[in-house]
Parts: C-alpha cells; structure tokens; sequence
C-alpha cells in the first residue's frame, strides 16, 4: 500500500488506522518531506499504541467550499488585507433573501454545484440520516440509539450559532415523553459528531482585559456547514423565506464557515466573543502574532447602527490589553455597498467576501 510515487495518498485511513504507524515508520525510513497524504471523513478516537505522529505529520483541515469558491462573491474585500489594517471598498453585491435562503440550503459541498435543488436536498437529508443511522456508531465502534441522536442534531440545528449547554441538549433529547439522556451522554454523542466532522463549535475568545470584565467560555455551536442544520429540520428554502429569523442564524453560521475558509488561509482562527453583561461579537478574528478584527454578522440593515455600537466598545474594552487595537471592524450583511476603514466601523456584503 505504501510503495509508489510520492506523494501518495491514502483515502479514508480512519477504516485501517494501524496505517498511521506504518507510515510514520516509512516517513523515518525515507527522511524526506511530502511522502504521504493520509485523507478522511472522520477522526478516529485516540489510540495509546498510535504514535502521536510530532514532527512527522502536519494537519490541515478540510472545508466546505465558501461562497468565493463557489463563485457568488467577488472577493473584493480581503479578510488578509483586513488583518492588515488596509482600507478596502467595493461596488454594490447583490444577494436577495431568496437566493441567500437557497444557498444556506445547498451549503457548499462540490458535488452539489451543478445539481437540481430538489436532489441537493434529498442528499443533504440522506446525509443527515446516515450518520444518526450508522456513522455515529462507526467512528468509534459504540452503539447509539439513532432516535436519540437524531433528537440531539435537530436540537443543535434548533439552536444553531448559539451557546447552548450539553444539560439543554440533553433534556431536549428527551422529547415529549420527557426521557432525555444525561449531560455527560450529550458530551459522548457531540464529541463523536465533532469526529464525523458534522459540528465545528467556535471557541470562546478570552483577550486577557486589564478591567474585571467577566467573559463567558461556553462554545458557539455550528455544523460543518448551515445546510446540515436545515436538513436536519427539512427545511427547504420557501420554509426559510416564511421564517427569518430562523435563516438569520443560518446566515451567520454560513458567514462563520466563510470566515473560517478565509482565516485559514490568513494562518488566523475564528472566535466568538461575549461577555455576561450582553456586549458580543459574532465573529472575533486572530491570526498567529495576535492582530484581531471583530465582525457582527445581521440579515437586517435595522440592525447596523446597533452593531455597529456594540463594535466600538468592544474595541475600546481591548485597547488597553495586550492585545491592543483590531485591525478592522465590521457588519458582515447579505447584500449593499461594502466598506472597510481603519478609524470606525465598516459595512461587508458577504457576496464581496474573499480570502
């Protein structure tokens, strides 16, 4: 298997994860970089005997494709350059609530670009099926009740891009007849989702502020992709449309899967912000050397002014910390002017979103 050009790769090496230590033993022999590439849908639980593979391995994590791979932003306005602290403007883009609906339902899976609607939805919901039925139970070999796990994937997409705990997941598993699953089984069942590569929670940021700010650390939750969560409530896009408030979470995971495309190709990672007195970001954005931009993400043009003011404090609290002053601040909305300046706070269409 490990003989051939390199580099070679090899596909779904969770099935055989003995490999991991063969390859490494190779990667030793050969004393060269790029020999293997080792891809998989899921992470295998952790496994004492398996060489933890330091020095040998670099990960890199795989993800949806972003609507500026998808062709349906321009681009124009740089997260890179905005961790640079640059100014960028860009021409009006255009996303109607009914395309914006329709692309929260199709997510960004490749095999889908070309693909009737009604077939992305059928696939997106036998996706969903698929892993309460089998994959939960395969990525590390415990049995789990499929009900149960579909009740706990439909609570997180009830409760999408919010901080719910695992005891409010727990109990909603339960269901009208009231017999839920404990916290610490809710823990087991999200964990094994985060495996399967299903959930991708934003971590909590914690800038460390001179003032005695006190900040919450629970995690935001978000799948993979927003178009897990809607298939998981067989939403489709005219239930969306009769529903916005619904789709404005939908929105803002779609922007956090966005923002974590651009991130990792700036060498940044995506966090969330809040305090326990209300003030928040949506989106807090750190890159390795510490430069920060802070986002609020809204449907509604409404809501601007008051994201906007929320941005200020927030920069203002962090000024006086070590981390200093963003780079940017901005309201990532679905459609309009878009403008990003280094003294205030800027408007993004997410259709003029790029790396």
């Amino acid at each position: 298997v490990l003989a051939g050009d390199a580099p070679r790769l090899l596909d779904e090496w969770q099935l055989a994860p003995a490999i991991w230590n063969h390859v490494r033993r190779e990667v030793d022999r050969r004393g060269s970089p790029g020999q293997f590439i080792l891809t998989g849908s899921a992470v295998p639980a952790d496994d004492i005997s398996r060489h933890t593979g330091a020095g040998r391995f670099s990960r890199l994590r795989m993800r949806p494709l972003s609507l500026y791979e998808l062709g349906r932003s321009t681009g124009s306005i740089s997260l890179g350059q905005l961790l640079q602290g640059e100014a960028q403007s860009t021409e009006p883009c255009e996303l109607p609530v009914t395309e914006l609906a329709e692309l929260v339902c199709r997510g960004g899976w490749p095999g889908h670009i070309n693909r009737p609607l009604s077939a992305v939805l059928r696939a997106n919901r036998g996706y969903v099926d698929e892993v309460c039925r089998t994959d939960i139970t395969r990525v590390d070999g415990k049995a789990r009740d499929p009900i149960k796990v579909e009740r706990l994937i439909r609570s997180l997409a009830r409760n999408l891009a919010t901080p719910v705990s695992l005891s409010k997941l727990a109990t909603d598993v339960g269901g009208a007849n009231g017999q839920g699953i404990k916290p610490d089984t809710a823990s087991e069942y999200v964990e094994a989702l985060h495996r399967l590569m299903v959930l991708e929670d934003q971590p909590a940021w914690a800038p460390h502020l001179r003032s005695r700010t006190a900040l919450r650390s629970m995690p935001v939750r978000h799948f993979v992709d927003p178009s897990l969560a809607a298939a998981a409530l067989r939403a489709t896009p005219s239930r969306l449309l009769a529903d916005l408030a619904y789709l404005g979470f939908l929105f803002e995971s779609l922007v956090i899967r966005d923002l974590r495309v651009y991130a990792q190709a700036a060498d940044a990672r995506v966090y969330h912000y809040r305090e326990k007195d209300g003030l928040e970001a949506d989106a807090v954005v750190e890159t390795a050397d510490g430069r920060w931009a802070a986002f609020e993400i809204k449907l509604g043009e409404r809501w601007i002014p008051e994201a906007q003011k929320n941005l200020l404090l927030l920069a203002d609290r962090v000024a006086d910390s070590d981390h200093g002053k963003p780079t940017a601040l901005a309201v990532i909305v679905p459609n309009g002017y878009g403008y990003a300046v280094t003294d205030s706070v800027g408007v993004i269409p997410i259709g003029a979103l790029g790396p």
